[in-house]
């Protein structure tokens, strides 16, 4: 739901939607998909894994697939749109996209037995609009190589990064949920839903406006001048949290909401003792962040100009996730600086001896098998599943693990070695006390 600060959204005035006979005939049958999966007992067991997981007292390790590329996925027509009202498609695609992950890859996914209603939210953004070069090896693909411009230069160039103003259209979010509403009756409930887990990532955008060279250059020649920036990019991110929480426009995330690069945020730690259920405040929430652009830099140098900002991001939260693709086994001494952590992302790059040795039980491991398995010449299940279980048996009786494999940009229009290596993983971790 929240803008991306990179670039630019314009505000979504809605107030009516008109949808021919066909099109609502189309959503309702989707519904009925949804409603029967959600109806299943297997979800309430599902949640309880999870939960039992991010409590630290995990009975086996879960899975989660993410970040698929949904453009070689289609089989049999699954996700083939068949709506034309601009707000049926995009809604159209979201239900099909759930109902085809339940059916052919689901590992520990959980579907809500309710439909969720986003409220209207609109962001002005960070002031600057990235200007980038794009270059494409699948038209069909969201996945391609940028090269961005740069746009901060000089330490004055720091200005051009602007406080939001954060507007919530309530007239929009009406229309929507009066229309859902209408479609779902008698089949599944609606819900209106705010802002739930940010992604707070200040690195991976400072890089796009600066330059990734340029930056890295700047850590040693200029590093005034990075504090400054990183500083003001927490300032701008903490402007927009304290008018959600001031709106009430923050919804919890301690439910099938992805956390951070990771998996559910299902936790009896949170909300915590000091909710209102009116009123979601982040304190009732997880938060996370990651500098994955400081991958080679040191323990030192990551809490200098980054993870000494974070903090003050982080400290508003009741739990926090930290990483993403950046090995973090030899920065395991600034993680613990965190006093809310709860989960760090294990990247395929980092040394899983190393975490599991120095970590053991503290936190939930949010393990990243290489989704590069997919891209070789030839499939190789076997080889697949060998990864896995030397995951497990490093693993296994020492940490709490969570098997996240995301970052899929292709398959080769192959998407049953996905469903397979679904199969696989499931099979890896009912089957823990086999290995």
């Amino acid at each position: 739901m929240l803008h991306d600060p990179g670039s630019y959204s314009p505000p979504v005035i809605l107030e009516e939607i008109n949808l021919t006979e066909s099109e609502k005939t189309i959503l309702r049958r989707l519904g009925q998909e949804i409603a029967g999966i959600a109806a299943l007992p297997v979800h309430k067991e599902k949640a309880r894994l999870w939960t039992r997981l991010n409590d630290l007292k995990s009975e086996r390790p879960m899975v989660w697939i993410n970040e698929i590329p949904w453009h070689e996925m289609n089989v049999n027509d699954e996700l083939t749109i068949q709506t034309t009202n601009t707000w049926a498609r995009e809604f159209e695609q979201k239900l099909r996209r759930e109902i085809y992950q339940w059916k052919h890859m689901p590992g520990d996914m959980i579907v809500n037995n309710y439909i969720e209603c986003p409220l209207a939210i609109h962001s002005t953004d960070f002031g600057i609009v990235e200007d980038v070069d794009i270059v494409r090896t699948d038209d069909k693909s969201d996945i391609y190589s940028r090269h961005f411009n740069v746009q901060i230069k000089e330490p004055e160039d720091i200005e051009k990064i602007k406080m939001p103003r954060i507007t919530h259209y309530e007239k929009t979010t009406n229309a929507v949920f009066e229309t859902m509403n209408d479609l779902f009756k008698d089949i599944i409930p609606v819900r209106k839903v705010g802002q739930t887990h940010i992604w707070f990532t200040p690195w991976d955008y400072l890089i796009r406006w600066w330059g990734v060279e340029e930056a890295m250059i700047d850590l040693v020649m200029r590093p005034d001048m990075v504090n400054a920036a990183v500083e003001r990019m927490t300032d701008a991110w903490i402007c927009e949290l304290d008018q959600f929480a001031e709106q009430n426009l923050l919804s919890l995330d301690n439910n099938n909401t992805r956390i951070g690069s990771g998996g559910y945020g299902y936790t009896s730690d949170l909300p915590g003792n000091e909710f209102d259920p009116t009123w979601i405040k982040p304190q009732n929430m997880w938060g996370c962040s990651n500098a994955q652009i400081l991958v080679q830099v040191s323990s030192e140098m990551h809490w200098e100009f980054a993870l000494k900002h974070e903090m003050r991001w982080l400290e508003k939260w009741g739990l926090t996730y930290y990483g993403c693709c950046e090995p973090l086994d030899t920065k395991l001494d600034i993680m613990r600086r965190i006093p809310n952590l709860r989960k760090i992302s294990v990247s395929p790059w980092a040394d899983l001896d190393t975490i599991v040795r120095e970590v053991g039980d503290q936190y939930v491991l949010s393990v990243k098998p290489s989704p590069a398995i997919f891209a070789a010449d030839n499939w190789d299940p076997h080889y697949a599943g060998t990864i896995l279980e030397n995951i497990i048996r490093k693993t296994q009786g020492v940490s709490h693990v969570e098997l996240i494999l995301k970052d899929i940009s292709t398959v080769g229009y192959h998407p049953e070695n996905l469903w397979e290596w679904e199969k696989i993983a499931m099979d890896v971790v009912e089957n823990t006390r086999h290995i």
